[in-house]
């Protein structure tokens, strides 16, 4: 079994920063009941949410900043 890394992940997703982020709610729409996009026996979420992201089935779209106003 191929091992999922984070330099896989980087290359759909900004920055570790942003992985992070995209990992963590991910798990957390697993954990509520959303289904897995990739099929990973024995693994935990986490890692499930990371072979989605690497396998290119979870999409980032990046929101527009807020005008600053000071």
């Amino acid at each position: 079994m191929a091992r999922v890394t984070v330099e896989d992940c980087l290359m759909r997703v900004p920055n570790r920063f942003a992985l992070v982020h995209i990992v963590a709610k991910r798990v957390r729409q697993t954990r509520e009941g959303a289904q897995y996009l990739v099929h990973s026996p024995k693994n935990e979420d986490v890692v499930i949410a990371l072979r989605e992201i690497a396998a290119g089935k979870i999409r980032v779209e990046e929101e527009p900043e807020a005008p600053d106003e000071s």
